[in-house]
């Protein structure tokens, strides 16, 4: 399996955090405002062809985040969509973070539905949400919670909005287990 590591990890990270997502919905954008990283950014799908591993520090934990290409399913045939399956049924993956466009829930959520029936702890990252309240998109965060079974948090990865959130959802996520399937945020 392809892999590129673009920030050299100091201690051995703890945990193992996946970043998943249909193509071009901003993985590369929030791994990178996560572990500091460089990696290039573009606006067409497939950009991302490998696994890009990066750490960041979180709530006492370190945590190796992988950004990985983009699917629209776990059953995918190109070998972008092999990578990011073969990386999502890892049994060493701690917990995922399915990054969706909020600007487009429907064609993101048929992901999201297969990663939550892994059973795995997840958040459910809603990006773009810029884009969707300028398009006039009403968001419930609850209802996607509650179907899902996981915290969901918004942001603007490009921008670092929602950031703080997403740190403070995934230190306790990983720290303590929580965000299973069932377990939904108050």
């Amino acid at each position: 399996m392809a892999e590129r590591r673009f920030r050299r990890p100091g201690p051995t990270p703890r945990a193992r955090v996946a970043l998943a997502g249909n193509p071009n919905v901003g993985k590369s954008s929030l791994c990178n405002q996560l572990t500091g990283g460089h990696q290039h950014v573009a606006n067409w799908p497939g950009k991302t062809v490998e696994r890009h591993v990066g750490v960041c520090h979180l709530g006492g934990v370190d945590i190796e985040v992988v950004d990985l290409p983009g699917t629209y399913s776990l059953a995918g045939t190109s070998p972008e969509e092999l990578v990011a399956a073969e990386a999502l049924t890892d049994p060493d993956l701690d917990a995922v973070v399915v990054v969706l466009d909020s600007t487009n829930l429907e064609r993101n959520l048929y992901l999201a539905t297969q990663v939550a029936e892994l059973g795995r702890p997840m958040v459910v990252v809603l990006n773009l949400t810029d884009a969707a309240a300028r398009d006039g998109f009403l968001l419930d965060d609850r209802a996607l919670a509650t179907a899902l079974g996981a915290p969901v948090v918004r942001t603007v990865a490009r921008t670092g909005v929602g950031l703080d959130d997403l740190r403070s959802v995934l230190a306790g996520l990983v720290g303590t287990g929580l965000g299973t399937r069932g377990e939904v945020p108050a």
